[in-house]
């Protein structure tokens, strides 16, 4: 491996020194973190993050955890690990408890979950469909669907890149908005404004599971709308190798290193599987050195700045709450497209050297 996959999965062994496992939150952050975690384990054959994953659990098990919405259904990925890697209890009640949630969250519109479920989040937000779901719902659901042999799920986790992409999906400029508005039936923001980690999720989404979309009509959808996300992105790459928080409006936001690593992730994969050629390769080692070289040491441990904090698109203001939404270090989720990226990154270069 060279030196800046290795800073970055050394940035998962300062990770798990900063962050003590039971003091974490039950949250979508969080859950893929501890997902990224346990694919580092699964990539190397080894127990590495394991013992933190269980502690992380383990706590809130015995605590007690709610599952009413798309981020808090996120941690079943996790949980999910942990029960085929135990085989049983208490894990898989965790993963059960939230493969109901999908018999019994409301669908707004379509066969897509309202992004905030039941939970009290709900009276406060219009419903919605977020483009945040692709990641948090759907590479569980898949998963969970192909392991499982679940048709009833399987059928409802395949169509969801083509839901997403019916009520998100911008066809002049191959990009998605933050939300859609079922009660008012538009997207949102209204105007052209493309929030840089919206789209990363669909960039990293699909390849954690394209492998599990059964062949047929929907996984080719999954690979043709993958493919012009990629491609709409190129032109919005910095110089420098990063992306703005909104990238459509180069200058007037700020970079962003979560929206980076996520598309770099995306790249890395469409490359080493053939879906994209060679200039996605190089556009994703400058995005990824680019966010690796701005890595400090805080507290005497490697740290990961300029990510932004959960941004949401507020009613009639968005592009203000994009702006100003702060940024800072080590948000579990931005933790989480490093280690995305440079698994990715690490599998092209392994097979480069074998050709």
């Amino acid at each position: 491996m060279n030196s800046y996959i290795q800073k970055a999965f050394a940035l998962a062994d300062a990770s798990v020194k900063r962050f003590p496992a039971d003091k974490m939150n039950w949250s979508w952050g969080q859950a893929l973190y501890l997902y990224a975690l346990a694919l580092i384990d699964t990539e190397f054959g080894q127990e590495r993050y394991t013992a933190y994953l269980k502690k992380y659990y383990d706590h809130h098990i015995e605590k007690g955890y709610r599952v009413n919405t798309s981020d808090t259904s996120a941690p079943a990925l996790g949980a999910f690990y942990l029960s085929q890697k135990e085989g049983g209890e208490p894990y898989a009640a965790v993963v059960e408890r939230v493969r109901r949630y999908f018999d019994e969250v409301p669908k707004v519109v379509e066969d897509m979950p309202n992004h905030l479920g039941n939970g009290p989040e709900s009276l406060i937000y219009p419903k919605s469909v977020w483009v945040d779901s692709i990641m948090m719902y759907g590479v569980f659901t898949n998963w969970y669907a192909s392991v499982k042999g679940d048709e009833q799920l399987r059928e409802f986790a395949a169509k969801q890149p083509r839901m997403f992409s019916k009520y998100l999906f911008d066809e002049s400029e191959d990009l998605f908005y933050h939300s859609y508005w079922t009660n008012f039936k538009t997207h949102y923001p209204r105007q052209k404004l493309f929030w840089g980690r919206g789209n990363g999720w669909v960039m990293a989404a699909i390849p954690l599971f394209m492998d599990f979309l059964p062949e047929g009509q929907e996984k080719e959808y999954a690979k043709w709308i993958f493919r012009r996300v990629a491609a709409s992105l190129l032109k919005y790459q910095r110089e420098d190798g990063y992306f703005e928080t909104v990238f459509n409006r180069p200058g007037e936001t700020y970079v962003e290193s979560s929206a980076t690593m996520l598309i770099a992730s995306g790249w890395f994969y469409g490359c080493r599987t053939g879906l994209l050629d060679e200039r996605y390769y190089l556009a994703a080692k400058k995005a990824f050195h680019a966010v690796i070289e701005d890595f400090e040491v805080r507290d005497g441990l490697l740290s990961m700045p300029k990510i932004s904090a959960p941004t949401s698109a507020i009613q009639g203001v968005p592009y203000l709450v994009y702006r100003f939404t702060p940024r800072g270090n080590d948000w579990h989720y931005g933790l989480a497209a490093t280690f995305f990226a440079a698994l990715q990154y690490k599998r092209c270069e392994e097979e480069k050297a074998e050709q």
